[in-house]
């Protein structure tokens, strides 16, 4: 008997049905079951049944059609595997089924006035619950966007990054390369998993009360916004910047001492470029971790309705903050729907940076990544 024929009676023997028809006809009854399921749910919908307590008993009823029409055709061990993964598929869409609904309900209501190039290129200074009543009433454009908001987050979110990679970098280096064990080394990591688990808000009164110290009580700033975003940075800097260089080959270092290459100079010429696209990658996921953060920033920079490029001079905005302020005090409370557009505008351009930052953390790290022949 042949090697590929063994392979198959072995195969039989294991998943307890044949190959090829039976295998075909055993997947066509799961997508069957399946499609009734999604039937059962419509009609129950229609019937005027709450949604979810549609699909969950839809669902219900088909992991338990699943396991008894596997369990009559192909036996015990085929409708195990079935029903898994009957099970495996809902945990899936339970997964997924509320980031499609965000996504779908943040473009929906933010898309259009988020690429709107007035909404993009002005600020809210001077804008006032009259010109959002005109809007309502008389069809006026919208007037007044976060212009200042997207310059506020970059410059702060930047600057966050300007301390929070040199720390982070420089302690992981210090952990894999000069001190891997040892009482400071389990001391360092142990504040580093602290840190990751502080509330952004203790992370911002943290910034305003340092500032205090320093300048007096009540200055607010976009570099102590920037102190505080770095505090909730460094962590995760740390801790993928550490796992990063720790699976470079120690063949590397050796040959590199063994050429009596100092340990600095190994560490800069060989250790960090063969890591770097993990490296890279790692901190653009930990800019996507704190664009967002709002908490710390209302505590440590506060709020402007202008544009303010000097993160030394006064409040800032941000988005996140923009977005929340909008929501929170529409700027005419008896017709809050313009503030609403804006702050929905505002939430749509946060998950575009959200998800650009991954896209870009993905493209460094295959950009970076060691090249291999043959």
């Amino acid at each position: 008997m042949s090697t590929q024929a063994l392979r198959r009676r072995r195969l039989d023997d294991i998943e307890g049905v044949e190959l090829n028809p039976v295998r075909a006809s055993s997947n066509r009854a799961f997508q069957v079951l399946a499609a009734l399921a999604v039937i059962a749910a419509a009609v129950l919908r229609l019937a005027g049944v709450n949604l979810a307590l549609a699909a969950v008993g839809s669902y219900l009823a088909f992991v338990v059609l699943v396991h008894l029409v596997y369990r009559v055709r192909n036996g015990g061990r085929v409708a195990a595997d079935k029903t898994a993964k009957a099970v495996l598929y809902g945990t899936f869409i339970v997964a997924i089924v509320p980031l499609v609904s965000l996504l779908g309900t943040v473009i929906a209501s933010g898309g259009a006035t988020a690429v709107n190039p007035d909404y993009l290129l002005t600020s809210m200074r001077g804008v006032t619950g009259v010109h959002d009543r005109a809007t309502v009433e008389e069809g006026a454009p919208l007037i007044g966007g976060a212009y200042h908001a997207i310059i506020g987050t970059l410059i702060i979110t930047g600057l966050a990054a300007l301390i929070s990679v040199p720390i982070g970098l420089f302690t992981a280096v210090f952990l894999v390369e000069y001190r891997s064990k040892g009482r400071l080394a389990t001391a360092i990591r142990f504040l580093v998993d602290v840190m990751t688990g502080i509330p952004s808000i203790v992370a911002g009164l943290f910034a305003f009360a340092l500032w205090a110290v320093l300048f007096g009580v009540g200055t607010k700033n976009g570099f102590s916004g920037a102190v505080a975003l770095s505090v909730l940075m460094i962590p995760t800097v740390v801790r993928s910047a550490e796992e990063m260089l720790r699976i470079v080959p120690n063949e590397l270092r050796e040959a590199a001492l063994a050429l009596g290459v100092p340990k600095w100079r190994t560490i800069v010429r060989v250790v960090l470029p063969t890591a770097a696209s993990g490296l890279a990658a790692g901190v653009t996921l930990a800019i996507a971790r704190v664009v967002g953060e709002t908490a710390p920033l209302l505590v440590a920079v506060g709020v402007t309705q202008g544009i303010n490029v000097n993160p030394g001079d006064g409040p800032m905005n941000t988005l996140a903050v923009y977005a929340y302020n909008l929501f929170k005090y529409p700027r005419n409370p008896g017709y809050p729907d313009p503030s609403l557009d804006r702050a929905w505008a505002a939430a749509f351009l946060l998950i575009l940076v959200v998800v650009l930052l991954n896209l870009s953390a993905r493209l460094i790290a295959r950009f970076f990544a060691p090249k291999t022949t043959g």
